[in-house]
């Protein structure tokens, strides 16, 4: 099994989305999370560095700049998804990659507090 190492510039640019309010609360993750094609498609016009914004997780050990580098997407490329942190925080607690569950966490609470789904403290 790969392990994972938490890819901090994208919990950056995840909290900026949701401080921005670029979010989605309600979603089916299975039909709206990318696929290879979106992948393929959203690199032709983007920069590896925006693609991997989009990724919670960094495989120890894989190259840069390929797609194995990259894992725990978040977000559709243009909003984060609720039910894509609750799938990154499912995974990554199911593989017991213990720093990306808790990277997902704080984010889902975060947002949940952006949206107004839990009272700010």
């Amino acid at each position: 099994m790969a392990s994972y190492s938490v890819n901090e510039r994208a919990v950056a640019r995840a909290r900026e989305r949701i401080e921005a309010r670029q979010y989605v609360l309600e979603s089916e993750w299975g039909t709206v999370q990318p696929k290879a094609a979106d992948e393929n498609a959203f690199l032709e016009s983007h920069s590896w560095e925006e693609y991997a914004d989009w990724h919670l997780g960094l495989t120890d050990g894989a190259a840069d700049e390929t797609k194995a580098r990259y894992g725990f997407v978040y977000g559709d490329f243009r909003r984060v998804h609720r039910m894509g942190l609750i799938a990154c925080m499912y995974r990554a607690a199911e593989w017991r990659h213990k720093a990306v569950e808790l990277a997902a966490h704080d984010l889902l609470q975060r947002l949940d507090r952006a949206s107004g789904l839990i009272p700010d403290r």
